[in-house]
């Protein structure tokens, strides 16, 4: 079980893990020791998360997402494998904590009448300024 917090926690079912080598320098422990870890969740058949908590995920996951509904996460920092589950693991809670959170609706507000009127004189003075601006006319 992984737990995301009090009441939220994932089944081992909908988490896979494999293990491949990691990419870049390391001389021979990167050519013999499989130590990268792609974790894979299964978001969309998930039973414990809610339609707005998928959808807000899938948006925050962007490229994470798969076309079959499933959040795919690398993690390959650490020559440990062990400590490269536990990055990807706490980058998946990071996420669904991220995504439980639901956006505050905006309340639509009117301007008040002062800052209507303050707009409108501030533009009144800057089109004067504009004017005078022009070419200096010729005195007769």
């Amino acid at each position: 079980m992984l737990w995301i917090d009090d009441t939220l926690a994932i089944a081992d079912w909908e988490l896979s893990e494999s293990f491949t080598r990691s990419q870049g320098p390391g001389g021979q422990n990167v050519n013999k020791v499989s130590t990268a870890v792609e974790l894979r969740f299964e978001a969309e058949r998930s039973p414990h998360l809610t339609p707005p908590v998928k959808a807000r995920l899938k948006r925050l996951a962007g490229r994470k997402w798969t076309l079959d509904g499933a959040i795919v996460i690398r993690a390959e920092e650490t020559r440990s494998q062990l400590r490269n589950r536990e990055l990807a693991r706490e980058r998946l809670v990071e996420l669904i904590r991220a995504a439980l959170v639901a956006p505050k609706r905006r309340v639509a507000t009117k301007p008040t009448l002062g800052s209507q009127r303050r707009r409108l004189a501030a533009k009144t003075v800057r089109g004067e300024v504009k004017a005078l601006r022009g070419r200096v006319g010729e005195d007769e």
